[in-house]
């Protein structure tokens, strides 16, 4: 009669089951565990930059980090990690960030 909640299998469970059949539907599985790792790894690294430069109060730090951090963005985009339109949305903040400080 109630609800019952399913339960969602890790990702990393899943990933180490290999339900395939097939050596590419196999090599297929490796790649995108790589790959998801990857592209992680960048989007994290990219999130503490972007928090890091948030946090600044010095213009003169932030001007000579603003390259840096839209460099990665853009990198993100490229790789089709987030929306080209979300990169340019926070590089905006963020160069309206720069604009207000003092």
């Amino acid at each position: 009669m109630g609800y019952q909640k399913q339960k969602k299998l890790n990702i990393h469970t899943y990933a180490s089951i290999k339900m395939a059949n097939h050596k590419s539907s196999e090599k297929r599985i490796r790649q995108t565990k790589v790959r998801r790792l990857t592209n992680r790894y960048a989007f994290r690294t990219t999130r503490n930059s972007v928090h890091k430069f948030r946090n600044l109060t010095s213009k003169e730090e932030a001007v000579k980090l603003y390259p840096e951090v839209c460099s990665m963005l853009d990198k993100l985009a490229k790789k089709n990690v987030i929306h080209q339109n979300k990169a340019n949305n926070l590089k905006s903040k963020l160069a309206a960030h720069v604009n207000s400080l003092s």
